[in-house]
């Protein structure tokens, strides 16, 4: 598993952890039932708090990606194709907000947004 921490971020260390793997789970870089490291050991690797640690397993816990079992450790769970596909519409919905702020810096209207993404979806043919 790779994660990389960037102190210059204005995402909290624990943040950047959380979507990083949450990432790697949801591109199956990290598989179902897969060890995570442990929270002692990602701390050290990251030279971080484990506290820090902690609270991004925690959350990741909480949503659903990842479960723990007393004295064995954390594990990738199997994927909820429903919770897959939310986060991959919020991602899409992301990106498309992006896209819509991007054209109105442009002076793009709505209507020209559509038109490009009727114009782009004609290309793929």
């Amino acid at each position: 598993m790779h994660i990389l921490i960037k102190n210059s971020s204005n995402q909290p260390i624990y943040e950047q952890i959380k979507e990083q793997i949450k990432k790697q789970i949801l591109d199956s870089t990290l598989k179902e039932g897969e060890k995570l490291p442990s929270i002692r050991s990602l701390a050290k690797e990251l030279r971080i708090s484990v506290i820090t640690t902690k609270k991004a397993y925690d959350v990741l816990e909480q949503e659903g990606l990842i479960h723990s079992v007393q004295g064995k450790g954390s594990f990738v769970a199997a994927k909820n194709m429903d919770l897959v596909n939310e986060l991959n519409r919020k991602k899409c919905e992301d990106h498309l907000l992006a896209a819509m702020e991007y054209g109105k810096r442009l002076g793009l209207s709505n209507q020209d947004l559509l038109e490009l993404m009727d114009l782009l979806e004609e290309s793929d043919d």
